[in-house]
């Protein structure tokens, strides 16, 4: 379900009132491949309920460059809602999902492996809560830049 931020604030204080584990990851997803969907699927494994915070147009083309990203954030958010893993969608505009995590404060934050856990945005937030941070290792081989330099 694609929802809004503060929807999402809602929704995941009651499904831990009532005792759910929630699980949250972040990115620009502007390519779905393989990659991201064993990714997604480790991460909702580690709780009941996987928040996926999706970069916006302006995000991505801030952080990926001006030619990015290939599909638009209607596309990718519609695209990542119907992959099973995922439970709720929320687009957000700054460069890092900061804001949304403080306002979900998930029980599990979970990032790709090339960060360290201390380095992963929001880490403060999640652990002085008591939650956890994790890292999944990535699929060698697969990520959206190789898939957009292989077309090029």
């Amino acid at each position: 379900m694609i929802i809004s931020q503060e929807l999402a604030s809602k929704i995941a204080k009651e499904l831990k009132d009532n005792g759910k584990k929630i699980v949250f990851t972040n990115g620009c997803f502007d390519i779905i491949h393989s990659g991201h969907t064993e990714y997604l699927s480790k991460a909702k494994d580690l709780g009941d309920y996987l928040f996926l915070g999706l970069n916006s147009d302006d995000s991505v083309k801030r952080l990926k460059g001006e030619n990015r990203p290939i599909n638009s954030q209607i596309d990718r958010a519609k695209v990542i809602d119907t992959l099973k893993p995922v439970d709720f969608v929320i687009v957000f505009n700054e460069d890092t999902p900061y804001n949304l995590i403080k306002d979900i404060i998930p029980n599990i934050l979970v990032k790709g492996g090339d960060y360290q856990p201390k380095d992963i945005v929001g880490y403060d937030i999640t652990t002085n809560n008591g939650g956890e941070v994790i890292t999944i290792s990535f699929v060698e081989g697969k990520s959206t830049t190789n898939i957009i330099n292989k077309i090029k």
